[in-house]
């Protein structure tokens, strides 16, 4: 089955290939990173073969160390999200306090 090769810069630790798009698993990375990361194509993709539900969940329960601050803060925003749980364990450092 596979993701559209275009999604593949967002991705460069896996061969997009093999991905079942229907994967939980594979759903939350790919919207994870091309909301992250991505172009007006990729987001379009992401919207038009994911639903708003399983789009907000990425956002509002993020995974640890993946988003980049202005990136989760837009989402949240553009997708009306008030609390956002773990936000400072959300936010990818390269220069990590140690109190976290």
């Amino acid at each position: 089955m596979g993701l559209p090769s275009f999604l593949q810069v967002y991705l460069p630790s896996y061969d997009i290939s093999k991905f079942d798009p229907k994967s939980s698993v594979v759903a939350r990375e790919v919207i994870t990173q091309v909301l992250n990361q991505g172009d007006e194509r990729a987001v379009k993709w992401v919207f038009d073969n994911y639903t708003l539900d399983q789009i907000r969940e990425c956002v509002k329960r993020p995974q640890r160390g993946t988003w980049f601050e202005e990136s989760i803060n837009y989402w949240k925003t553009i997708l009306k999200i008030g609390n956002i749980s773990n936000y400072k364990q959300a936010i990818l450092n390269i220069y990590p306090d140690k109190n976290i």
